[in-house]
């Protein structure tokens, strides 16, 4: 689609920077979406808006919420919504840093930076649990289906709803469990990424299979392993026309409907949260006719 911003849909990233954004001066958050709305959408960046922000312009986008938290048996999620998520994509670092400088820049007085997250390829496309990571991400015209809204009206068609969680592993955790126990909580063996029937109930794979739903419950992801210090885990970042197949998936790795909990809490788990509309673009820019601009 011509009109969805083409980092959605772009594979192979090697380097990347997450930004969050929060309100720091309500009289100048025109000027700055305004000056956002000049910058060119290549796939080197993608620009989320939240439900705080909408408020704030009293516009409503359909389909945007605040991410609920949730808990489950032990697992505390956070909700940690924030007005305004920018993804920066590319090959070079110092590239990378220098392009946060400009969209900070261009964001000023009317935005402040509240969280930045830096992030990398691992062995390919691999998490540092060492599992390979969105082995069944749709492609093609399917990735399509999953992520982009259609059929809402000029404003809305080519934008995409995007969940984004931080996820800490626990890696002594992760170290003192033999290879099949890892093999279990995943369902894939580590050695070939073949997923395998005798898995547990609670393996990953079982808890997630985004066809098991009913209607099915397919998002496009494109998370990427971060590390600070000796800190580390996953971005988790899920496109999709709507979040109804993130939610179920997601209740569903809590054991909301059977009490069965993802096995992948045993050594991770979401430190922070927020959901965000990435609008469509238009002649190459950002396209915020829909709240008004």
């Amino acid at each position: 689609m011509q009109n969805i911003q083409a980092g959605i849909l772009a594979e192979g990233t090697k380097l990347a920077r997450y930004l969050e954004f929060s309100v720091n001066s309500e009289a100048d958050v025109e000027a700055a979406l305004r000056a956002l709305m000049a910058e060119e959408m290549n796939e080197n960046l993608v620009i989320g808006i939240g439900q705080s922000l909408i408020d704030l312009l009293g516009k409503n986008i359909p389909g945007l919420r605040t991410m609920p938290a949730k808990t489950g048996s032990g697992i505390d999620v956070p909700s940690t919504p924030t007005a305004l998520w920018c993804w920066l994509r590319g090959t070079d670092r110092g590239e990378i840093f220098h392009r946060s400088r400009q969209i900070e820049n261009i964001l000023a007085p009317g935005f402040v930076a509240s969280s930045v997250i830096d992030s990398f390829q691992y062995d390919a496309n691999r998490d540092l649990s060492g599992y390979e990571d969105g082995t069944e991400n749709p492609e093609g015209e399917e990735a399509v289906q999953a992520a982009v809204v259609q059929n809402q009206g000029e404003g809305l068609d080519g934008s995409s709803f995007v969940a984004v969680q931080q996820w800490l592993h626990d890696f002594d955790a992760l170290d003192a469990m033999t290879t099949k126990q890892k093999d279990d909580a995943i369902g894939r063996h580590i050695s070939d990424n073949e997923e395998f029937d005798e898995a547990p109930a609670s393996a990953h794979v079982k808890r997630s299979a985004q066809e098991s739903f009913e209607p099915e419950a397919f998002i496009l992801r494109r998370s990427m392993p971060w590390a600070e210090g000796m800190d580390a885990g996953l971005v988790f970042v899920a496109f999709g026309h709507s979040f109804t197949a993130f939610e179920a998936i997601f209740d569903r790795m809590l054991g909301k409907d059977d009490a069965v909990v993802d096995a992948l809490f045993a050594f991770t788990q979401p430190v922070s949260g927020a959901y965000f509309w990435c609008p469509p673009v238009k002649a190459g820019k950002l396209d915020l006719s829909a709240i008004g601009f």
